[in-house]
């Protein structure tokens, strides 16, 4: 094995929590879930336009057949998850609160794949990024920005570096590291072809270093599989918000992200280790993104696991699927718990971008009750886009808009640093969010 494998972080990240990491599904192997009786794919699920569906009522549909796509440049389409008849196409309200359309399927019980699934024919840039496309592939670590549009930059743009995401820094969540465990040699062949085909010049794999088998695991095939020594494996510090695409970039390059710039416009690509996977065993087969994985966590769910399961399955479906509730739940969250959406109803969907279902109950929460502010500074210290919450808020509060964008306010992330260290219990991120709706506002 090369020394040179393993390498440092360029820069260090400012800021930042030490949270508790509570991935207690860590060596819980993926299981695939059987599908429900119904799946409900919303056309909106992912960043950018909706799809507009391109089946009908009583039409007969197929595992991997298209049902909803569109010609904006930013958008997905989105294939049949389970085989079997469109029972409706209505309007439904999503775990994110936006209304959309959805497609409404009920399963006929066998499962039957789309005739003619294969392996596309990709030997040039402009052919992998089209089939990357039609898989439906979106962002699989949350964002659910379409992949297609981010991996179409231009070949003489500068972007040289891609970085592979595997920091999985939010608690509870483990299904990127079972990614890494048990398909790290798709996570490769997936690099391999991005590499190749899009003319980077390096990559980096990031790992957090609470997850020593795959730092190992990842070792040992670069190693072996790197004739160039062109793959790098970058160790990062445990700290949230670690895994965020800007730090990401700083630590692996150097380099900075400006302000309402992306990774790309300082010559990076920030990709998911499980979305390089996916492109792997897409290219490799020709089915399309039509199931994901999931953690289910928290002590009021019975059997905490990793979970496969169809896209449009219903968040309870899969909650009973674990064995049910063991106590009354305090708060349901899609996402992790720190950046991820809480929700009263669990019969909505899941989408393409869900990597989490967690059921809490009152051991998992610590609810702090809001008292007024001590100017302690503390969410300025931990915030890592050098941010001051409460001055943000300030401003909001007086809808002073030259001097919420002085203060940097689209440049927040949500990410939720500073709610977290906050002693005085204040929900920072709303006000955050507050600020930012201020802001848009005044721009209408």
């Amino acid at each position: 094995m090369r020394s040179s494998e393993i390498i440092k972080p360029v820069k260090k990240v400012r800021g930042g929590v030490k949270v508790s990491h509570s991935k207690n599904t860590k060596d819980m192997p993926v299981k695939r879930l059987s599908a429900p009786e119904i799946v409900t794919l919303p056309m909106s699920q992912h960043i950018g336009a909706p799809c507009i569906p391109t089946v009908k009522v009583g039409d007969t549909v197929k595992v991997g057949q298209v049902i909803g796509d569109s010609d904006k440049y930013v958008s997905a389409p989105i294939h049949a998850s389970v085989s079997g008849k469109v029972s409706a196409i209505k309007e439904i309200r999503t775990a994110t609160g936006n209304v959309s359309q959805a497609v409404i399927i009920e399963n006929d019980g066998e499962m039957t794949e789309l005739e003619g699934l294969e392996s596309p024919k990709v030997e040039t840039r402009e052919e992998l990024i089209s089939a990357v496309r039609q898989s439906g592939l979106v962002g699989l670590g949350g964002a659910g920005f379409p992949t297609h549009v981010k991996l179409n930059f231009k070949p003489d743009s500068g972007v040289d570096t891609l970085i592979i995401n595997a920091a999985e820094c939010e608690p509870y969540i483990t299904v990127d590291y079972r990614e890494c465990i048990e398909n790290s040699e798709n996570i490769f062949d997936g690099v391999h072809w991005i590499k190749q085909l899009l003319g980077f010049k390096k990559c980096v794999l990031a790992v957090e270093d609470n997850k020593p088998e795959a730092i190992k695991l990842f070792e040992h095939i670069a190693s072996t599989n790197d004739e160039n020594d062109e793959i790098k494996v970058m160790p990062l510090k445990s700290k949230y918000p670690q895994g965020a695409e800007k730090m990401m970039v700083l630590s692996a390059t150097g380099r900075k992200v400006p302000p309402g710039k992306l990774p790309a416009d300082v010559g990076c690509v920030v990709m998911n280790v499980a979305s390089a996977a996916f492109i792997a065993r897409y290219l490799k087969t020709g089915k399309p993104l039509v199931s994901r994985s999931m953690t289910v966590d928290g002590k009021a769910v019975m059997t905490p696991q990793n979970v496969r399961v169809p896209v449009g399955t219903e968040i309870e479906y899969i909650i009973q699927a674990c064995g049910g509730y063991r106590e009354d739940p305090v708060k349901i969250i899609t996402g992790g718990p720190m950046m991820g959406a809480s929700i009263v109803d669990t019969h909505h969907p899941i989408l393409k971008s869900n990597n989490a279902i967690l059921v809490l109950g009152q051991k998992d929460i610590s609810i702090k009750k809001e008292t007024d502010c001590i100017r302690c500074g503390r969410c300025a210290a931990v915030c890592p886009m050098s941010l001051v919450p409460t001055l943000i808020e300030r401003h909001a509060r007086a809808k002073d808009i030259t001097h919420l964008k002085l203060a940097g306010t689209m440049v927040c992330m949500e990410c939720g640093s500073c709610a977290y260290s906050c002693p005085a219990g204040r929900p920072l991120v709303q006000y955050m969010r507050n600020a930012k709706a201020v802001l848009r506002e005044a721009q209408k």
